[in-house]
């Protein structure tokens, strides 16, 4: 399933919000390339989508669900992908 949650995070004078699968990346990239997003909003394990991009993409089929509940979701689904601690 496609989840997505409430656009909340700034940067780059946008807010975002993200867009993950807790089935595969396929499914993520898969839905992704439909909507229209690039491939450049790819960060490890959840693709970051601006907020004027939120009400289009829970049209497409995302679930919208909290924060809390989308990181709960990807790491019981083995996805979630932590940061590497930078070396040096």
């Amino acid at each position: 399933m496609i989840l997505i949650d409430p656009p909340a995070w700034p940067a780059w004078n946008r807010i975002w919000s993200h867009l993950v699968s807790d089935e595969s990346y396929d499914e993520l990239h898969t839905f992704a390339k439909s909507a229209g997003i690039p491939a450049r909003g790819f960060d490890r394990d959840h693709y970051d989508v601006p907020s004027d991009r939120y009400d289009d993409l829970v049209e497409a089929g995302a679930v919208q669900v909290s924060s809390r509940e989308l990181v709960e979701r990807l790491i019981a689904s083995g996805l979630r992908q932590r940061k590497r601690p930078s070396t040096g």
